[in-house]
């Protein structure tokens, strides 16, 4: 293939033969902190919507614009979101993630996080006879309550270092290589994480909603989405 520009150093991520795009360049990383806070290992369902709109006519194959839901017991919706042709933050806090639960909210960047409370209302009333102007959270309507609105929990953060910190994780991996211990992020954890990620992009290449069954790592209702989990190896290589 002639050299292309647009295939060097960072932009390699913008083919399929090198990349699954922005979706595993940051998705992977979002993905496993997310399943660590959840206490899950993978979703149970995926899906995905999104294209190239920005209107840029160049080579790329990947999206600039995405969306991809996954459903993990509980349930829980986890929702990753590319805009590249746009520059505003993501969240309402410029925090790479964000938990939403009926308590509050936590805002999750890589050096720090915090928890901003939900104001529940404390009255036992519903929707003031199905005429409310509230919420689930608010069944009596805002406009009732007012005062009675309360914190569900404290408000919480945690400021880490400010820069990347690689040191920990290469000193975790040597120490584990001397003891034989299990390193904090080990082949497994990572290659769960990767596999949402994947999944991910063969919803999206498939224009489907797929389930996912995690332990056989196949889905149970698309065989052409089966057919894209693995592709022939170029000779004379192969998978083990």
């Amino acid at each position: 293939m002639p050299y292309n520009s647009n295939r060097a150093y960072y932009n390699f991520r913008w083919f399929y033969d090198y990349s699954g795009g922005q979706l595993t360049n940051f998705g992977v990383h979002y993905v496993d902190v997310i399943r660590w806070c959840l206490g899950q290992d993978s979703p149970r369902s995926v899906t995905a919507i999104g294209g190239k709109y920005a209107g840029i006519q160049d080579n790329r194959e990947i999206p600039d614009t995405l969306e991809v839901l996954w459903e993990f017991d509980g349930p829980t919706l986890v929702v990753f979101e590319q805009y590249n042709a746009n520059a505003a933050a993501g969240t309402n806090r410029d925090a790479e993630m964000e938990l939403r639960g009926t308590k509050g909210t936590m805002y999750i960047r890589y050096a720090s996080w915090e928890v901003v409370p939900e104001k529940n209302a404390q009255a036992p009333e519903g929707y003031d006879g199905g005429k409310g102007y509230g919420n689930p959270l608010n069944r009596a309507g805002g406009r009732r309550v007012g005062e009675s609105l309360k914190a569900a929990i404290e408000p919480k953060s945690r400021q880490g270092p400010s820069e990347y910190d690689t040191t920990s994780h290469a000193r975790n991996f040597l120490d584990c290589i001397k003891s034989r211990g299990k390193c904090n992020a080990d082949v497994l954890t990572g290659h769960i994480s990767t596999s949402a990620a994947l999944i991910g992009n063969i919803a999206h290449k498939t224009r489907s909603h797929l389930q996912w069954d995690a332990k056989a790592e196949r889905f149970t209702n698309n065989d052409r989405a089966n057919e894209l989990l693995h592709y022939e190896y170029r000779a004379p290589y192969k998978l083990g």
